[in-house]
């Protein structure tokens, strides 16, 4: 009997870099990503810094542990980049996202849904005789859990920015 060999866990990572906030850098880095065919899960990007004109750029990816590190070698070499971070391996960080979630529904529905959103603080940013727009912040699986409770409740759209993070403690990235 041969034994079998084990492939790698593929595992969810959230990579921060810090780069020039000029056009290209974006394409650039995407491009690294599809060229060698990595899946990007979630991507935000925004300047950090208007004086030094940087923006980070939050990158939520799979892959093998093998991958990862390559892909944050790969990021490391481009020219734009001052700075890859590794969230998932660093210290404890913070990961947040905002979603807002639209449930179209009345009666027993429409009273459940405002329970649930009250339970997950949520906050009815708009609202129609038949329908909710609720706002939700915090961790991915936290908005993941609440838009599966939704989907029988009359879900019906569904709008994420994207993973933001950042170090907890005095440290900057």
């Amino acid at each position: 009997m041969s034994a079998q060999l084990k492939s790698p866990a593929i595992e969810r990572h959230t990579i921060a870099v810090l780069v020039d906030n000029e056009a290209g850098v974006l394409a650039r880095v995407i491009g690294l990503f599809s060229g060698r065919g990595y899946n990007i899960e979630s991507l935000t990007v925004a300047e950090v810094d208007h004086a030094a004109r940087t923006s980070r750029v939050t990158i939520v990816t799979s892959g093998t542990p093998q991958v990862i590190e390559q892909i944050e070698a790969q990021l490391g070499r481009l020219v734009a980049v001052h700075r890859v971070h590794n969230w998932t391996t660093a210290a404890p960080g913070i990961e947040r996202e905002m979603a807002l979630v639209k449930v179209v529904g009345t009666g027993e529905k429409r009273v459940e849904a405002m329970r649930l959103g009250e339970i997950f603080r949520c906050h009815i940013v708009d609202t129609t005789l038949t329908s909710f727009v609720f706002e939700i912040t915090g961790a991915p699986s936290k908005i993941d859990q609440f838009v599966e409770l939704m989907r029988p409740l009359g879900l019906v759209d569904v709008s994420r920015t994207g993973v933001a993070a950042i170090a907890r403690g005095p440290e900057a990235m």
